[in-house]
């Protein structure tokens, strides 16, 4: 038996790309966008009693990623790319019916419009259903994961004169924390796990409508370059 959904709504996100999104939501919380609900959902009886809620759970698809063949094993990026799990001892995007989840952060609640932040949701992300975070029910005190039991360690970020200076101009014009939204995802260490790159190697990722670009000069440290109009 076959069952169709549609969505509710799409994010509009500061992430524009998959590669430097937060691999769990909460890792930053600097991380904002606006779940933009379409009819009936956009009126105003749908949201009637959200603000009293501080976090909701999104029920959404990896649009990006939705896969005719579904796959039994995947490599997640917390073993480092190169061990093998089942898909159901994961979080990764390639998945059945290709249906993700994350908590975030409910700042603002309009009709029509949901504010977030700490989103791990890339521009775009088709959402199937909104559901109330319920603190007593959904906060498991005894829970465990031995696969992943703590966040992932930071990595220090350090900043050029001038890319620390082109932020603070752009995250003042997009009325953002943009400065903190590239220390948060940075520290991260967006690449492949099994990466190790020369220090001369730069990477770069759109957030918002501006291009960052780093390197990573010694291991375990992230430098960024600059901060520019994509």
């Amino acid at each position: 038996m076959s069952y169709s959904v549609s969505p509710i709504g799409f994010v509009r996100s500061c992430f524009k790309e998959k590669f430097a999104i937060p691999r769990q939501p909460q890792l930053a919380p600097a991380a904002h966008g606006v779940l933009e609900l379409v009819a009936p959902f956009d009126r105003a009886e749908a949201v009637v009693g959200l603000e009293q809620v501080s976090h909701v759970w999104l029920l959404f698809l990896f649009h990006q990623a939705l896969e005719d063949k579904p796959r039994l094993k995947v490599r997640p990026p917390r073993l480092g790319g190169n061990a093998s799990l089942g898909v159901f001892a994961t979080r990764a995007t390639h998945r059945p019916n290709g249906i993700g989840q994350s908590v975030v952060k409910l700042d603002k609640v309009e009709p029509g419009r949901l504010w977030l932040s700490g989103i791990d949701l890339l521009d775009g992300t088709p959402v199937l259903d909104i559901k109330p975070y319920v603190p007593y029910a959904d906060c498991v005190e005894d829970a465990h994961n031995a696969i992943a039991d703590a966040s992932p360690t930071a990595l220090p970020v350090d900043w050029s004169e001038a890319a620390l200076q082109q932020a603070h101009t752009h995250a003042l014009r997009l009325g953002e924390p943009l400065v903190e939204l590239i220390e948060q995802c940075l520290a991260q260490d967006p690449r492949p796990a099994y990466q190790v790159p020369e220090p001369e190697r730069r990477y770069g990722v759109l957030f918002w409508d501006v291009q960052v670009r780093w390197h990573y000069p010694t291991p375990g440290q992230v430098r960024v370059l600059e901060v520019v109009p994509a």
